[in-house]
């Protein structure tokens, strides 16, 4: 293996921080839906599009 491989530890680290993001990303889509705000953009207060969401159910904003 070369020196430019992540080790095993290092990659499971890696998996375990991304999960952790998708994970925040997940409870903060949960936490808009509890408050009725999932359907709106957090900046512009416009309705998102069910075309985004279905895209994306994490977004948060409309795609400029």
């Amino acid at each position: 293996m070369s020196s430019t491989e992540p080790t095993h530890e290092e990659s499971a680290t890696i998996n375990l921080d991304a999960i952790e993001r998708d994970l925040a990303d997940v409870e903060m889509a949960l936490n808009r839906l509890d408050a009725g705000t999932y359907w709106v953009d957090e900046i512009t207060g416009q309705p998102l599009p069910d075309a985004v969401l279905a895209a994306n159910p994490l977004a948060r904003r409309h795609p400029a």
